[in-house]
């Protein structure tokens, strides 16, 4: 034996668990156990030995024994378990301390016709589901928020944008819609999530389920899961619940992050059309005239790090064999947790913004008159009102804009008569022309179906508020049926 071996083997030892094992491995897999899995270990040993009780295959004065030691262990409060060599893991040392109370015998029936393996998939679809609904809670307020403001701004009259340049007027209404219905999806594909993962895998045991007659849709009504993962190896090897909860993650975070993006721009001093409230801006240290909207510049941040705790659960999935492996398990968990977080404070922080936000319509009406933008307008009156080939009116439309451009004027600056001697014969009326550089016009016009005109916004706000209302209820559903499973077995 080498010295540097032998001298390492003596620091480290030579039985399980090494120093370094224990150090860097088990001891923060128990703490983050410890920190995120308490609650949903506690409410698996309360339904699984009612489940055994219920079939027989304990007794019931050995199932209410189970349940008194569960309960007085659970008392005790996660705050009061620290890692110890001794337990290899968080569920050992419970699994001590309730045989302190009911002893090794009863404490070990517990554990009949299951594993480790179902209980962990279980205890990971417990935490996941509840960080999904609050999650998608949160979603339905800042819904709310967006169609509230896009109601007070249907008539509120600004530039859009297409490859980051002025491209045709909308309202800021018709933005925040699009915002809102952006976000429907998202909570469309939270809820899609959410189903995937709230099914239960108890009774899968090791891989191939158990010899013992238990109920498995039982353990289903008892957690408050909406259905069983019927074939025991995809309840134990598959790893889809965890991938569409992360993709469901980045799809919102991503899309969150772009407006985000969006609004920050429109805050600045230069473009000047959104003002966040003081409540959410914070003054510079050394230049007392600025107000710095960093609450969405946290949110970004802090969307972009959740988008990156959904993305490294894929590729830690990624690759591994169809089956119970530890790479979907300890130390995978805590990036979703984190992620949840993160994307939660990100949602609850725009709900403040956008809740409390103020636009400048004067400014953006000013701004929607400039950089000729409605010059797609003057193509389809003469297409549709004199009868030009709509290529020709495209043509003329681009020659106007040129000579205009040339000018060093708006559209609004421009006489009729002066556009009427670039139109090539073709003669505009002064009300018609008028009407061309009103950007209000503009959008009235737009009165198709999705389109920026007031009276379609206002009937499209009519069905969001619907729909947000609606996602209100149904959260509510499941949250208090999930309330409700807690508290009953709490009470067992």
């Amino acid at each position: 034996m080498s010295k540097l071996k032998e001298a390492f083997e003596k620091e480290d030892g030579i039985g399980f668990p090494g120093k370094t094992y224990a150090e860097e491995l088990l001891k923060p897999v128990f703490n983050d156990q410890k920190e995120h899995l308490f609650d949903s270990m506690f409410m698996i040993h309360r339904a699984h030995t009612i489940m055994l009780k219920e079939q027989a295959i304990i007794s019931e004065e050995e199932g209410d024994e189970i349940l008194m030691g569960v309960h007085e262990v659970c008392k005790l409060g996660k705050d009061s378990f620290h890692y110890a060599p001794e337990y290899e893991d968080l569920f050992f040392m419970v699994e001590s301390k309730i045989s302190n109370y009911i002893g090794d015998d009863l404490a070990g029936k517990m554990h009949i016709a299951r594993s480790r393996n179902d209980m962990g998939e279980a205890m990971y679809r417990l935490v996941i589901r509840d960080y999904l609904l609050e999650l998608i809670s949160n979603v339905q307020m800042l819904g709310d928020a967006l169609v509230n403001q896009a109601d007070s701004y249907k008539e509120a009259v600004m530039p859009a944008h297409t490859h980051t340049q002025p491209a045709q007027p909308t309202t800021f209404g018709h933005y925040l819609l699009a915002i809102s219905d952006n976000l429907s999806r998202d909570i469309e594909r939270l809820w899609n999530a959410y189903h995937t993962v709230n099914k239960s895998p108890m009774g899968a045991a090791a891989i191939t389920t158990t010899g013992f007659s238990i109920n498995r849709e039982r353990m289903v009504e008892l957690l408050g899961f909406e259905g069983v993962m019927e074939n025991s190896y995809d309840a134990i090897g598959t790893g889809d619940y965890l991938l569409e909860s992360g993709l469901s993650l980045v799809s919102l975070m991503t899309n969150t992050g772009r407006w985000i993006q969006e609004f920050l721009r429109m805050a600045s001093n230069e473009v000047g059309l959104l003002n966040v409230s003081d409540a959410y801006v914070q003054i510079s240290s050394i230049m007392p005239q600025k107000r710095n909207p960093v609450s969405l510049e946290h949110s970004r941040a802090l969307a972009s790090s959740a988008v990156g705790e959904g993305l490294t659960a894929v590729q830690m999935i990624h690759n591994t064999p169809y089956g119970d492996i530890v790479d979907t398990e300890d130390d995978l968990q805590p990036h979703l947790y984190r992620g949840f977080n993160k994307a939660i404070r990100v949602v609850k922080l725009l709900t403040a913004v956008v809740t409390t936000m103020n636009f400048n319509k004067e400014r953006a009406l000013q701004q929607a008159s400039t950089n000729m933008i409605t010059i797609t307008e003057l193509a389809d009156v003469l297409a549709r009102d004199y009868n030009v080939p709509f290529r020709n009116a495209h043509h003329f439309s681009s020659v106007v804009s040129k000579n205009v451009k040339a000018l060093g004027k708006e559209l609004y600056e421009v006489e009729v008569n002066q556009v009427n001697e670039w139109l090539e014969g073709v003669q505009l009326s002064e009300n018609d022309w008028k009407a061309i550089v009103d950007p209000r016009q503009f959008v009235n016009r737009r009165n198709i179906c999705g389109g920026p005109n007031p009276d379609v916004v206002k009937r499209m706000l009519e069905n969001r508020v619907h729909f947000w209302g609606d996602q209100k209820k149904k959260i509510d559903t499941r949250a208090s049926s999930i309330s409700n499973v807690k508290v009953q077995l709490s009470q067992a």
